[in-house]
């Protein structure tokens, strides 16, 4: 399967990918860093652990089952993203916007989501443990069987 990671405003191909695991190489990366527009793009099972995606645009994106542990996604747009039994464990995700998302099942222990907003996002049966969620917002959020153990729930 070819992926075209493209540039957000221009449209510019930045790299072309022949699997979604080798969107770790080094072009990648820096083409996803450089404004890549990942809007609804099947990333499933994509190893992108420890990958600077501060700021991305991954709306709509299905990362189910990827692997994201370490990562840096501060500020990273995943409002209504598949992110269901994907591994976020010790994740920056401050100031986050996962409105929506599906986090079901997902592994974030350990996750800095502070600051982020997860109104209506799917948490069921996630791993939240010593996560940190302070000054975030759970609004109608489904935490049901969800793992909050030793997590930062504060508002400061």
């Amino acid at each position: 399967m070819k992926i075209l990671i493209k540039h957000r405003t221009t449209g510019a191909i930045l790299c072309e990918c022949e699997q979604p695991d080798t969107l770790t190489s080094p072009q990648a990366l820096a083409a996803i860093k450089s404004g890549a527009d990942l809007r609804g793009a099947n990333l499933t099972h994509a190893l992108l652990s420890g990958a600077d995606l501060r700021r991305a645009d991954l709306r709509w994106a299905n990362l189910s089952h990827a692997n994201l542990s370490g990562a840096d996604l501060r500020g990273t747009d995943l409002r209504g993203t598949d992110l269901s039994e994907a591994l976020l464990s010790g994740t920056d995700l401050r100031g986050t916007d996962l409105r929506g998302a599906d986090l079901s099942e997902a592994d974030l222990s350990e996750a800095n989501l502070s600051g982020g907003d997860l109104r209506g996002a799917d948490l069921s049966e996630a791993d939240l443990s010593d996560a940190d969620l302070s000054e975030t917002d759970l609004s109608e959020t489904d935490l049901s069987e969800t793992d909050l153990s030793e997590t930062d729930l504060s508002e400061e």
